[in-house]
């Protein structure tokens, strides 16, 4: 890879290139989607977060590795 997508920032990473805004845009669209179609259905909070967990963190994780992967 000729240029990198991400830029180490702290913990996590920020897109320095478009692709990366790709993945972070998609990352975030899904995320979003997940996390209100789960507010609408959910009838607690432990409910809401047991519901979003198998979701969200796994793609999270995958962001972070994607960014790790393509980082300087």
């Amino acid at each position: 890879m000729k240029q990198p997508w991400f830029k180490n920032w702290g913990w996590i990473y920020r897109p320095i290139h478009p692709a990366g805004w790709v993945v972070t845009i998609l990352w975030l669209a899904f995320s979003i989607q997940i996390i209100s179609f789960m507010n609408s259905r959910a009838h607690s909070g432990s409910d809401f977060l047991y519901g979003i967990f198998p979701f969200v963190v796994p793609a999270f994780l995958m962001w972070v590795w994607i960014g790790s992967k393509s980082s300087r």
